[in-house]
C-alpha cells in the first residue's frame, strides 16, 4: 500500500510549525478584509436616510465596490505572481483598511461612493495572495480545508462586526462614523505581524519541483478549466455578495425586524456561514482520506452546499419567524460553503500563475455581482419587495455545480501542474 502524502506541503519540522502562524494570520485577514465591507450593509438603513439616498443608490455603492474590486483582481493577481507575497499582502490589506477608516469622514453619497471604491480596488489583493500562500504551503488533499480556514475568516469579520456596531452605535445621528474609524484601524496591527511571521522562507513552495514547469500565463487562462472557473465563481459570488449586502436591509424594511435584532440575527447568519465554510472543506478532507477521489470528493460537497442555497427558494412564502430564519441559515451555510472547494479547483491549474487565475477569476466574480446589486435595488424600487430576488440568487450555485459536472476534466483534478 502507498503512503499517502503529507497535507503540509513538506516534511521539515520548523516549516510545518509556522504553518499554523501562517495560517492564523489568514483566517485573520479575511475577518479583516470582511470587517471593512460590512461596516456599510449593517448601518444601510442610517446611511441612507442621512444621506437621503434611494435604494438603487445602495445598490450602486455595493456595485462600485465591487467594479473596483474586479479590476483590483486583475492588478493585483499579475502583481502576485511577480512581487514579494510578504510586502504585497503587507502593502494591500494597510491600504485597504485606510479606505475603510476614511469612509467614517464622509460628508455626503459622492464621498461615500468615492471611498467604496477605492475600498473594493485594494480589498482585491486579498485573495490572490491569500489563496497564492495556501497553494505553497499545502498538497491537493488539504486545499480545500486550508481554504476553508482562508474563507472562514470573512464570516467570523462579519460576525464580530454587527456586534461592534451594536455597541458603538448609539441614538445619535452621525454614531454610525466611529466603528468604521475603529474597525480601519485594525489593519496596522496585522501587517506587522504579518511582516514578523513570514519572515525567511516561510511562503516558499513545497510541493514537488514546481518551479521546473515553466507554462506561459496566457496558455493557463485559455485552458477549458479556466472557462469553467470564471463562469461557477460569478454564479456564486453573486449569490453570496446579494445575500450579504441585503440581509439587514431585507430584516428590517421587507420583515419588520428592529435594527438590533437584524444586527444579531446577521452576526448568526454569519456565524451558520463559518460552519458552512469549515464544514466544506473537513467533508472534502474526509471524503479523499477514506477512498474518494479528490474530484469526486469536492463535487459531492459542493453539491450538498448548493443544495442547501436553494432554501432561499422559499422566502416569498415565509412571514417573520423562526422557520424564515432558520431557512436563511442554511441558505448562508451553504453559499459560502462552495467557495473553499470552488478555490481548490482554481489551484489545479498552475502554481506559477497562481495569482493570474485568481485576479482574472476575480474579474468573472466582480463583474457580474455589482450588475446583480443594481438589478436587486432597483427591484425593489419597484416592487418594494426583496423577496423574489432573494429567491433566484440562491438558486445560482446549483447551476454553478452543473458546470462543474458537465464541463471539468475527469484526469486532472489532483495533478500538481
Amino acid at each position: 500500500m502507498a503512503t499517502p502524502t503529507p497535507l503540509i506541503a513538506g516534511d521539515d519540522s520548523a516549516y510545518a510549525a509556522r504553518i499554523w502562524p501562517i495560517a492564523s494570520l489568514l483566517l485573520l485577514a479575511s475577518a479583516i478584509n470582511y470587517m471593512d465591507r460590512q461596516t456599510l450593509s449593517n448601518t444601510s438603513v442610517r446611511i441612507t436616510e442621512e444621506f437621503g439616498m434611494s435604494q438603487e443608490q445602495y445598490g450602486n455603492l455595493e456595485a462600485g465596490f465591487g467594479w473596483a474590486f474586479a479590476v483590483g483582481s486583475l492588478f493585483f493577481g499579475f502583481v502576485a505572481d511577480r512581487v514579494s507575497l510578504r510586502w504585497l499582502y503587507a502593502a494591500v490589506l494597510v491600504l485597504w483598511s485606510a479606505m475603510g477608516f476614511a469612509s467614517g469622514f464622509v460628508q455626503d453619497y459622492d464621498q461615500l461612493l468615492l471611498c467604496r471604491t477605492l475600498l473594493g480596488f485594494f480589498e482585491a489583493g486579498h485573495w490572490p495572495c491569500g489563496i497564492k500562500t495556501v497553494r505553497a504551503i499545502l498538497d491537493s488533499r488539504g486545499r480545500a480545508m486550508g481554504n476553508g480556514v482562508l474563507q472562514s475568516g470573512t464570516s467570523i469579520g462579519a460576525i464580530v462586526t454587527p456586534l461592534i456596531m451594536r455597541w458603538m452605535l448609539t441614538d445619535e445621528v452621525g454614531s454610525w462614523r466611529l466603528p468604521f474609524q475603529a474597525v480601519g484601524a485594525v489593519g496596522v496591527f496585522w501587517a506587522v505581524a504579518w511582516l514578523i511571521v513570514t519572515r525567511g522562507d516561510s511562503l516558499r513552495t513545497r510541493v514537488g519541483d514546481e518551479s521546473a514547469v515553466t507554462t506561459a500565463w496566457w496558455r493557463v487562462l485559455l485552458d477549458r478549466r479556466m472557462f469553467v472557473i470564471l463562469g461557477v465563481i460569478a454564479l456564486i459570488n453573486t449569490t453570496f455578495q446579494i445575500l450579504r449586502a441585503w440581509l439587514p436591509k431585507f430584516l428590517q424594511e421587507g420583515r419588520g425586524y428592529e435594527e438590533a435584532q437584524a444586527l444579531y440575527f446577521n452576526a448568526v447568519w454569519f456565524g451558520a456561514t463559518d460552519v458552512g465554510c469549515l464544514g466544506a472543506g473537513a467533508v472534502a478532507l474526509w471524503l479523499a482520506r477514506r477512498g474518494q477521489s479528490v474530484l469526486t470528493a469536492r463535487m459531492m460537497t459542493f453539491f450538498a452546499c448548493a443544495l442547501m442555497a436553494l432554501a432561499t427558494v422559499a422566502v416569498p412564502w415565509l412571514p417573520a419567524g423562526w422557520l424564515l430564519l432558520a431557512l436563511l441559515l442554511i441558505a448562508g451555510a451553504g453559499a459560502l460553503g462552495v467557495f473553499p472547494i470552488y478555490h481548490a479547483f482554481t489551484q489545479d491549474l498552475s502554481q506559477e500563475h497562481q495569482g493570474k487565475v485568481t485576479g482574472v477569476a476575480g474579474v468573472a466574480a466582480w463583474a457580474f455581482s455589482p450588475l446583480g446589486q443594481q438589478l436587486f435595488g432597483r427591484h425593489v424600487d419597484a416592487t418594494h419587495s426583496f423577496d423574489e430576488g432573494i429567491a433566484i440568487v440562491g438558486c445560482l450555485p446549483m447551476a454553478a455545480c452543473l458546470l462543474l459536472f458537465l464541463f471539468w476534466p475527469r484526469s486532472t483534478t489532483a495533478r500538481e501542474t
